[in-house]
Formats: structure tokens, C-alpha cells, sequence
């Protein structure tokens, strides 16, 4: 079993985000022949998806002949793909930025999805995801925001998202494990205990 460990955290060891995630990974990792490969998404290693990437994928679908510039970053693009349909499970920690997802997880997932790449498409019936077969463990981390605290005190946009992003490649055995609130909390290690019981619990 071959785990992708997708850390879109730039706190480190203060990261609570992805202290739960290595505890769920740790489980993971008990299974027989399992292997970790961890891409750290702040660590500068991503290629943009920028001109090139985008003159490249364009040339792709017309026939056209990309520039030199257009492959180099075409090949860089492609590395990271092959590098997440390498994996059998996900595990990716976030914290909630400003209601969402960290730039940088959103870089990579506008790399990795790519038509006949991570997904499919028909012009009757609409798109069909390529990654099935595959599972996949999501841990939130926020400071303030928790499920059921007043609209005034933040929203998450991240759940959906990446519930329906995952979806959309056809990864649907997803599981999302949410430790909150870490800041404004009296009791965070009750907290925190109960997110790593229900993250270790989750895997079989």
C-alpha cells in the first residue's frame, strides 16, 4: 500500500493539523508492505500553473507544437500527477484559511487535474472520474471556526470543497476528520484526543 501524505501546513511541528495526520498515518502504516511518500506543498516544489502550463496543456488538445518553455513546465506538471496516481491513499492535512483551502493545495490540485489524467469526459454524458479504487482521509485544523458556532465567527468552504474534488476524480471513499477549535478552545487536548481516537478508528 502506497500512502501520499499531502501536507498543505506551514506551522511544522506546531502544526496541529498534521499532528493528527501522523498519528493516522502511523496506523496506517502497520499494514503489510506500506510505504509513505510525503510532499510538503509550502516546501517551493510545485511548478507554477502559469503561460507555460497553460500554452502547453492548449497545444496538447489542438495539435499545436509547444515551445521548449510550454514542455519543460508540461513535464514538471506531469511528474506531480504521476507522483499522486502512485498512491492507493491519501492522507492531506489543511488548516482553514480564511474559510478555505491554503493557496498551495490549490495549486496542486489544479495541476493533478487534468483531463485523461484525473478525470474523463463525454460530451453526453458529462465527466467521470479516473482515480476510482483509491481512498482518501482529509484533517482539518481551524482556530476559531467549529460545526455550529454563529455565522459571525467563520464559515468552512474547505469540507465541501475537497469532498467534492475528491469526488470528482472519483475518489469516494473519503473520510474528513476536522480538530477545532485549536485556539479559542479551554479543553484543546480533549479536543485533540477525540480528533486522533476517530482518525486512528477510521482505518480498518
Amino acid at each position: 500500500m502506497k500512502i501520499l501524505h499531502i501536507n498543505a501546513s506551514t506551522r511544522g511541528e506546531e502544526s496541529q493539523s498534521l499532528a493528527v495526520a501522523e498519528r493516522l498515518i502511523a496506523k496506517l502504516r502497520t499494514a503489510p508492505n506500506a510505504t509513505v511518500d510525503r510532499l510538503n506543498l509550502f516546501d517551493g516544489s510545485l511548478p507554477a500553473f502559469d503561460a507555460n502550463a497553460v500554452g502547453a496543456k492548449m497545444a496538447l488538445f489542438t495539435g499545436a507544437n509547444a515551445t521548449a518553455a510550454q514542455k519543460a513546465t508540461w513535464t514538471q506538471v506531469e511528474s506531480v500527477f504521476k507522483r499522486f496516481a502512485a498512491a492507493d491513499v491519501y492522507v492531506v492535512n489543511t488548516p482553514l484559511w480564511n474559510n478555505g483551502i491554503p493557496y498551495v493545495l490549490k495549486q496542486f490540485i489544479d495541476l493533478v487535474t487534468q483531463p485523461g489524467w484525473t478525470f474523463g469526459f463525454d460530451p453526453a454524458k458529462g465527466y467521470s472520474g479516473l482515480m476510482a479504487g483509491k481512498r482518501a482521509f482529509v484533517v482539518h485544523a481551524s482556530g476559531v471556526y467549529h460545526e455550529g458556532i454563529p455565522p459571525n465567527f467563520g464559515s468552512d468552504f474547505a469540507t465541501p470543497y475537497l469532498a467534492d474534488w475528491f469526488n470528482f476524480i472519483g475518489v469516494t471513499d473519503l473520510e474528513q476528520i476536522h480538530v477545532a477549535p485549536t485556539v479559542v478552545n479551554a479543553d484543546y487536548a480533549a479536543t485533540k484526543a477525540t480528533a486522533i481516537a476517530r482518525a486512528e478508528s477510521l482505518v480498518a
